[in-house]
Formats: C-alpha cells, structure tokens, sequence
C-alpha cells in the first residue's frame, strides 16, 4: 500500500483512539494535587518562576496589604512604556529602534549611541549570499511563522561560531537576528505568493537609512510607497509588542529553552514555534475574523442592541468559531485596562479618518465599550475585563493593507528585541535548567508476556 507524507490513515486513526483512552486527566486531581495549571494560582496570578530587570507588568496596586486593581502599567527597564511613546512622538521620530537599544542594553542611548546603533542594525540588515535564492525561495510555505523558524535554523549553517555562548557572540547573533527578522518574513511571504498564488515576485533591497517599521512597509509593497501616519503608526505597535515580561508563553520559552545552554538560533526557533500559537501570537488573527463574521451578521453597526446580541451569541457559544471567546477581550495580567491597547487607540482613529474607515473604528469602539457589560453579565469573573493588545493590531494591519500572513510575524518582528534580552539575562544568571516537576497519576501494574496481552485493536500496522 502506498503512503502518502501527511496523510492521516484509518490505522492512525484507530490509534489515535488509543492516545485518546489513555490521555485523559480527572480535572478534580489538579485541585486535589495542588497543581498550578499554566503556572498559575486560581485567581489567575502567575507562579514566581524568576527574577527579571528587563520589564515589568504592572495591574495591582498594594493598599493597606490588600492587591487592588489599578490602570496597567507597563516599564521597559523600569521607564514607563507610555513615557517612551510620548517622548519619540513629541520629537517625531520612530522609536522602535530606542526601545530596543534599551532592552538589550538597559539605558536609553544618547543621540551619537542611537545613530551607530541604527548604522549597525542597517548593516545586520543582509542576508548572506544565496540565501534568498537557495533557502527562502524553494519550498515556500504558507504558514510564516514555520518560514521564519526554517530561516533561522537555517541561518545556523552560516554561522561560523553557532555554539559559543558567550554574551558578545550571543550579542552578535541576536542584533543580526533582530535585524534580518523583517526581511525574512516580507521575502518569505512574497515567495510563497509567487509560487502559490501566480503574483509576480518583487525583492526589494532593505534601505540602511529607513526604520525598521518603514523598511517593512518599503520591502512590502510594490511601490515601495507609504504615508507617514502609515509608517509612525507602524513603528508604534512594533514598540509596544516588543516586550511583556518574563513569564509570557514565548518568553518563558526563551528562558527554558537557553537554560539548557543551547544555541540562540534554536532558543529564538522555539520561541517563534511558541508565539505561533492562537492563544499566543495568533490571537490579533482571530480578533480581525470575529469582527469579519460581526460587520456580516449584524445588519446595523449602529444598533448596540443588536451588537449586545452578537456578543451574547459569542460567549453562548453560539456565534462565529463558537469557542465561548470575544476575542480581544481580557488578559492574564491586566484588569481594568492594558496601557498598550490604550496607546494603540489613540491613533487608530486618525489612521482610520485616513483610510475613510471611520464606520469600522465606530464599531470597534462600540464593542470595547460594551464587552465588559456583557461579560460580567454572562460571566463570573474573578477580575475586570478590558480591550488587550490584539483587540486594535489586527485592525491597524489591516488599514496598512498588510496581509494578514504577516500578522503573527510581525509580533515576531518586534518581540524578539524582548527574547534576546531575556535570553542573555537567563545566560548572566544561568546556574540551573529550567526543571519543574510533574506528578505521576498512573497505577503501577505488572509486565505482561506478549501472548499474554489482550487484543485492543483490529488495527494492522502497514509500514515499518
């Protein structure tokens, strides 16, 4: 019998059934057991798993000994996120590349330190020979998440020094990786638009005096034309997506992964496997789709009633993906608001006056207002529910007529400032592997001689 790569047989499906009988969990043990599922408590707070200086996620107030929740707050290396915005907004300039400056260094850099950072990223900002033609074209796939993974494995090969561990080194690779993720991800995504869907390939080259945000939407579009509001607008979520503390899946991810003392091309190859996740990275994804299922469901956008019902529908479990989720809605961390959905908000209006989207915006902010109401209302919930990041990205994405296969790299893009951080941090302070314990549940039980062991199956194996 042939087989096919991929292919799901009726023989891997009645094993499947067996993963199944044997994979199941009593729920009530993890509370028997004291189990902390996804490293945290009941109420949602995460387990103390490290110690970070890199950033810090604010949503509690201490009053009176008591935890209250308070307006998010979010610090990149102990300076608020929104005094940041404000101070490169004030003087029109793009901030992505401070805000990464800051991270990897942990001070923000004069103007001299700033301009020979920019220099040296625009340098970085080169793949090596070939590597376009021979790596990035062949095989295109449609997913760019696993294409930006692939590449950075693959630039592993390129490396004369992949191993060595050392912060300069570990310096060197991820500020070329930082560089290069932008590239990668815009080439990746242009080769498999050529080869699968029968658009004509354009490469631009990376310019060495556009910012990071700008040589995006530069390597993107075939004209290489962008506004201004485009490009700023562009620069403030790669900002506000580039860190969120130690203990978000994918940064987690980074520490576990370098505490073994791996190489940083395989810690920021798992980390990009973790961000891919819906849950994760993807969730700007699902927000942009629910709201596609709303504007052609809901007949008048003005109406809260019927936009009320909507939503009634999605926790009932009974409208769009019927997961029970009004995506973009709610946070692990944050309660009464996420200060980077506040900061996106800002500009999403004017981007919106500007792309002649305003009935759009109407209704986003209709749901960001209404949510809550209808959450607390259908829901027991230990905490407040505010609008997260995703709620708004996935909207600004898509009035820069970005595709939305960029979504998640983007997020890409920017959060690997905040892993390179995190992974030389884990580097510095490194004296053991990231090991936490797992009880076992199973019975004990005797071996059994194989002529002695029931038939659980009809199934035949077919290959070797």
């Amino acid at each position: 019998m042939d087989y096919q790569y991929s292919e799901i047989t009726p023989e891997v499906i009645e094993l499947a059934k067996l993963c199944t009988q044997k994979g199941g969990i009593d729920p009530s043990l993890y509370a028997k057991y004291e189990v902390k599922r996804g490293l945290r408590d009941i109420n949602g707070k995460g387990v103390l798993a490290g110690l970070t200086e890199i950033s810090e996620v604010h949503a509690n107030d201490i009053i009176n000994g008591e935890s209250v929740p308070c307006e998010g707050k979010l610090f990149y290396r102990g300076i608020n996120v929104e005094d940041i915005v404000a101070g490169f907004m004030r003087d029109e300039r793009f901030g992505f590349e401070e805000t990464v400056y800051l991270l990897l260094f942990g001070n923000l850099p004069n103007e001299k330190q700033l301009n020979d950072f920019r220099g040296l990223l625009a340098k970085y900002r080169t793949l090596p020979t070939t590597f376009v033609r021979d790596i990035i074209m062949k095989a295109p796939s449609s997913d760019m998440m696993n294409t930006l993974a692939r590449s950075v494995l693959t630039l592993y090969a390129y490396d004369d020094l992949p191993n060595d561990t050392s912060i300069p080194n570990v310096l060197a690779q991820c500020m070329q990786l930082i560089a290069l993720f932008p590239v990668l991800a815009v080439y990746g995504y242009n080769s498999y638009c050529h080869y699968h869907g029968d658009q004509s390939l354009i490469i631009h080259a990376p310019q060495p005096h556009l910012s990071t945000a700008e040589n995006i939407l530069h390597l993107l579009r075939p004209d290489s034309k962008y506004t201004k509001m485009e490009a700023r607008v562009l620069d403030l979520a790669l900002v506000l997506h580039a860190e969120h503390g130690g203990g978000n899946n994918s940064t987690f991810t980074t520490h576990v992964v370098s505490s073994s003392g791996t190489d940083t091309y395989s810690a920021i190859a798992a980390a990009l496997g973790s961000l891919k996740g819906p849950k994760h990275g993807g969730a700007n994804i699902k927000v942009t789709q629910m709201f596609e299922d709303m504007k052609q469901t809901v007949k008048d956008w003005t109406d809260e009633e019927e936009v009320k019902n909507y939503l009634v529908s999605l926790l009932r479990k009974q409208g769009f993906d019927k997961t029970g989720l009004i995506y973009g809605m709610g946070h692990a961390v944050y309660s009464l608001s996420d200060p980077r959905a506040k900061l996106l908000g800002q500009f999403v209006k004017g981007l919106s006056e500007e792309k002649g989207r305003q009935k759009e915006y109407a209704l986003y902010s209709m749901v960001e207002r209404l949510a809550p109401e209808v959450i607390a209302k259908e829901r027991r919930i230990y905490k407040g529910v505010s609008a997260n990041v995703d709620f708004y990205s996935g909207f600004i994405y898509s009035m820069l007529d970005l595709p939305a296969e960029l979504y998640t790299p983007l997020f890409a893009i920017a959060r690997i400032a905040g892993w390179s951080a995190h992974r030389m941090e884990e580097l510095l302070n490194n004296s053991k592997i990231i090991r936490p314990a797992y009880m076992n549940i199973a019975e004990h039980r005797p071996y059994q001689d194989l002529k002695e062991r029931p038939c659980q199956s009809n199934w035949k194996v077919f290959f070797i």
